[in-house]
């Protein structure tokens, strides 16, 4: 009793309170409230709400792709009509994707409402800046290609000449110029080099000129040798009339005369060779049934030797000087140089 009336009239300061041990706090950050498959499952709610959109936006995006097929095929009958296959082609692709490009913006718009096509658009001017530096070569090879089938400088089937390949153009493709050439290999080159670069067109018109360097005698008559080079080129086929054939005296040169042969022919590459080798043998023929000499190169060489004590010495020297009659032989330099310095000791 006395401990419990000592307690009761202690002063609240002095009463003892059972000690609980402090709290810790959580060293690991608690769970989200929100797991993950309640994300998952907002995501199929919401395919769901835009599924309808989606069938809408499917359907539009079909209807629009074969409204650019049918485009295209629509250009290239076109071009087909107009005899410019290579240039239909190229520009009924470009027609095609470019519907289906604005038929992707429509079923954009339709999938999601919120999306304005201005929006779009302005995406896509700041897209293709980045596309146009991607894909700068594609797309200047594309360009020129498109100019090259617009302007038609040269068509399939003529004969060219480009940064020194010759041959046949087969096809003007969005990438390259497809040449054949004469042997037999396929040559693609870029529609930019093309563009940019000389292009020597052998078939534009129908008539090519080739010529000649013939050397005769010069004891030959140059009249002579011109009459009967020109009266064999008219008997030739493949030689055209107008206009007509000429042979001129063009040089002197060493060991011959020098005879210019001009001729007409059409200016296709077959024509023109075939036609060569018939007048290169027909004048050969020609000119040895009338007596024309046609004279091989000559060449003199002098071996001059520097040892003899007549080097330098004009009249005396053996090579290249006729020797006078009362001359001596030329002795050997060295005997010279021996009667200089005197009997050995």
């Amino acid at each position: 009793m006395i401990a419990t009336a000592f307690a009761q009239a202690a002063p609240p300061s002095f009463q003892t309170t059972p000690s609980t041990p402090p709290s810790t706090p959580d060293l690991l950050p608690a769970a989200p409230p929100e797991p993950a498959l309640d994300k998952i499952g907002k995501w199929i709610d919401g395919f769901f709400y835009l599924l309808p959109n989606l069938a809408v936006a499917a359907a539009v995006l079909g209807l629009i792709f074969l409204l650019g097929v049918a485009a295209k095929w629509g250009v290239v009958a076109w071009g087909r009509h107009r005899g410019r296959d290579n240039l239909g082609e190229v520009l009924g692709g470009f027609v095609k994707w470019t519907v289906v490009g604005v038929g992707i913006l429509v079923a954009m718009t339709i999938v999601f409402p919120s999306v304005r096509p201005v929006d779009l658009l302005a995406g896509l001017g700041v897209g293709s800046v980045a596309v146009g530096f991607a894909f700068k070569d594609i797309l200047q090879n594309w360009l020129a290609g498109l100019l090259l089938l617009v302007r038609q400088p040269f068509q399939v089937g003529d004969q060219v000449v480009i940064m020194g390949f010759e041959g046949t153009v087969e096809r003007i493709e969005r990438r390259s110029t497809d040449l054949t050439t004469y042997d037999g290999r396929r040559v693609l080159i870029p529609n930019s080099e093309v563009y940019s670069s000389v292009v020597v067109i052998n078939t534009a018109l129908p008539k090519r000129r080739s010529e000649y360097n013939l050397g005769i005698g010069y004891g030959d008559d140059m009249g002579h040798a011109c009459e009967v080079v020109l009266a064999t080129l008219s008997r030739l086929d493949g030689v055209e009339a107008e206009p007509p054939p000429a042979v001129l005296p063009w040089s002197i040169d060493p060991s011959q005369v020098t005879l210019k042969v001009w001729w007409w022919t059409r200016s296709a590459q077959i024509d023109v060779v075939q036609t060569r080798a018939r007048i290169i043998a027909a004048i050969k023929r020609a000119l040895d049934a009338a007596g024309i000499d046609m004279p091989f190169e000559t060449v003199v060489q002098l071996w001059h030797d520097q040892t003899e004590e007549t080097d330098g010495v004009r009249g005396r020297q053996r090579e290249g000087w006729p020797p006078r009659p009362e001359a001596e032989p030329p002795r050997p330099a060295r005997l010279l140089r021996d009667s200089y310095r005197g009997p050995e000791r």
